[in-house]
């Protein structure tokens, strides 16, 4: 990608959910090659003129060269300045254009050949790097479906995928990915979800279960109904994550937009300025150089090139990009520059308890009933539950199958406390242990559990759920506490439940019985108290659920977990652990801080260098050929050391 590309931040062509003939990085692919072909053209005509010039005195041969040389190396800068002075703007291949012309005006052919074998070579380069970053991402998702089978009154049918609507049924043969996210009708089976999920082994299918989009379907036949359009599967918001985080500028990267857009004029105006100072002020001859002294016009063309800030342009987007990519490889999904930079000043971290640092898969350990009709306890209970997606419902439902649903009038579900409704006549409560003693005081029982309270006028049932911890939570906090790091733990359940988990995982402080508002004044009394320790210190929150998307909002830095988490929450998140690995958040605060340290490298390679052949092209007559080197020198050296991302180890 060229440096103008970069400097305007245009937007990269990502990929759409069925594969295309063409995918983004084959577009750069071949620009970089033709890039690369220009620049060798450029390269042989300027050395043939080279020669030319030394063997034959005032030879024709020569100039050819050097024009032939000019047209392989000018033909993308000429194109790219063009489309600028279309838009009334100027640009760094304007600066170049016009250093080469100046160059040849005064028959300094030799120079300007160099000059523009150098930057249409560096534009090869930077095409390349761009594309490779492209490449690394759209390998996620080349693989996606192009058309469905679906089950129509007239038999079987095949369909574009971007046609399926939610309500369509879909046949899916062994060996076939899913073409939307689908609940499974009919059929026994099991999908491969590695490439979503990060789970290494087949997840089994079966009537009543959700399989993803993108993932495969192994062994079996199954019939699906899609539950929504694939334009808004599970697959789909992770590649909509992606495009969105090439436009979220970085904080750095908006410096040096607003450095960069008045840094062409300001150019110009210093080399006009400084052509009358040399030529009246130090007596320089304004065009004709000789051995001894060159002239005004030859040291304002030195001046031009060396105060270009092609490097300055790509130091941050070229490190930015990178990351993305090098994220995306490894399950990480930034929604932007701006979230790496700010991940890298983190020093608290916010954890939910519930699908973070345990598996979400609660399982009923106890079940205490108060009255002796068992069986219309369990369906009012199943009933209640029906109608709420809380993971303490999901797990009740699934903890009491094959109950006969009743019939439930005024059905309400208050946030944090639990649900309500009326089953002939009379109110029932399910939830918390205290939104239930609001119809009557209930026998206290110890339990390390999640519970669940049933009651009427008296209670009726008690339920207690436990939950897996992560195999990888306590590792994981372990290396955040190695990095300097603080972790608190959020949670609406019961303060022996929390300390509990706390305990098995680690963490260093632990909040529980928290509303979903309270969890909110949490994070900002958090962000307080972080601040006044270290002022330029970030907090950020890791959450999965509908109920954790306000905490993520609030945080600076906001982590969903996985790509099964509610939409809620990945709307709300600059950062997701897409692979649903807790682990995957260590890395990405490495891949943060290192790339932050590249960007104020980059950029102090960009300046540096910039300050530096200013002032010595002002006090020294350096060679134009040294200036365009140490021009082009330094921007390649920005993009390599970008590139380092790409293959960085943690």
């Amino acid at each position: 990608m060229t440096a103008i590309s970069l400097w305007r931040w245009r937007h990269i062509k990502w990929p759409k959910y069925a594969p295309r003939e063409h995918h983004p990085f084959e577009e750069d692919e071949r620009r970089w090659k033709r890039e690369a072909w220009f620049a060798l053209g450029c390269f042989l005509s300027g050395l043939t003129g080279f020669f030319s010039s030394h063997i034959f005195v005032h030879s024709i041969a020569a100039l050819v060269c050097y024009i032939l040389a000019y047209f392989f190396g000018s033909w993308y800068a000429v194109g790219e300045a063009w489309q600028h002075l279309l838009k009334k703007e100027l640009d760094i291949h304007f600066l170049m254009i016009a250093v080469a012309a100046g160059a040849a005006a005064i028959g300094a052919w030799r120079e300007g050949t160099l000059l523009l074998f150098l930057f249409s070579a560096s534009g090869a380069m930077e095409h390349y790097a761009m594309g490779r970053t492209k490449k690394e991402i759209s390998s996620l998702f080349r693989n996606a479906p192009k058309t469905a089978r679906i089950l129509t009154e007239n038999g079987e049918q095949n369909v574009p995928v971007g046609d399926l609507r939610a309500g369509m049924r879909v046949l899916l043969t062994p060996g076939k990915l899913i073409p939307a996210d689908l609940e499974v009708t009919s059929g026994e089976s099991a999908c491969d979800e590695s490439n979503l999920t990060g789970e290494a082994y087949p997840v089994s299918k079966q009537r009543g279960d959700v399989a993803l989009a993108g993932t495969m379907n192994l062994w079996g036949a199954l019939e699906g109904r899609v539950i929504r359009p694939a334009s808004e599967s599970s697959l789909q918001k992770i590649i909509r994550l992606i495009r969105e985080a090439q436009s979220l500028k970085a904080p750095s990267q908006q410096f040096t937009d607003r450095f960069g857009t008045g840094y062409t004029w300001g150019v110009l105006g210093l080399c006009l300025g400084m052509f009358f100072i040399w030529w009246f002020a130090f007596h320089l001859h304004p065009f004709i150089s000789t051995e001894q002294e060159p002239s005004a016009f030859y040291r304002v063309m030195t001046l031009l090139v060396v105060a270009s800030p092609c490097a300055l342009v790509l130091s941050v987007p070229s490190a930015i990009l990178s990351a993305i990519a090098t994220g995306a490889r490894r399950g990480i999904l930034f929604r932007g520059g701006a979230a790496i930079e700010t991940l890298a000043t983190v020093r608290t971290v916010a954890l939910d308890k519930t699908g973070t640092l345990t598996s979400g898969i609660l399982k009923l350990t106890t079940a205490k009933f108060f009255e002796v009709d068992e069986e219309r306890i369990r369906s009012i209970a199943s009933t209640l539950a029906a109608l709420s997606e809380h993971p303490l419902s999901v797990a009740l439902r699934k903890a009491l199958p094959n109950c006969p649903h009743l019939d439930i009038r005024n059905f309400t579900s208050v946030a944090g406390q639990g649900l309500q409704g009326e089953v002939d006549g009379h109110v029932y409560r399910l939830g918390s242990q205290d939104f239930v003693k609001a119809t009557r005081p209930t026998v206290e029982i110890r339990h390390r559990g999640a519970e669940v309270w049933l009651a009427g006028a008296h209670p009726l049932a008690r339920f207690v759920f436990e939950e897996a911890v992560r195999p990888e939570s306590k590792n994981t906090l372990k290396r955040l506490h190695r990095l300097g790091l603080h972790t608190v733990m959020l949670t609406g359940d019961r303060q022996q439940s929390a300390e509990e988990i706390g305990r098995k995982v680690g963490v260093q402080e632990i909040r529980s019985q928290l509303l979903p508002k309270e969890k909110v004044a949490a994070i900002e009394e958090l962000k307080r108290a972080c601040r006044s320790q270290f002022r330029s210190a970030r907090i950020a929150m890791i959450g999965d659920g509908v109920n954790d998307a306000p905490c993520i909002a609030a945080a600076d830095v906001g982590v969903a977990m996985g790509s099964r988490g509610s939409d809620a929450a990945l709307e709300q998140a600059e950062v997701v652990l897409m692979k649903d690995k807790l682990e995957n958040f260590v890395l990405a605060y490495l891949l943060s801080r290192k790339s932050k340290a590249i960007i104020s490298q980059n950029i102090v390679i960009a300046l540096g260098t910039v300050a530096f052949m200013i002032g010595t092209t002002f006090l020294y007559p350096i060679p134009l050929a040294f200036g365009v080197a140490a021009h082009e020198g330094s921007t390649l050296l920005v993009v390599l050391n970008s590139l380092r991302l790409l293959v960085a180890r943690f």
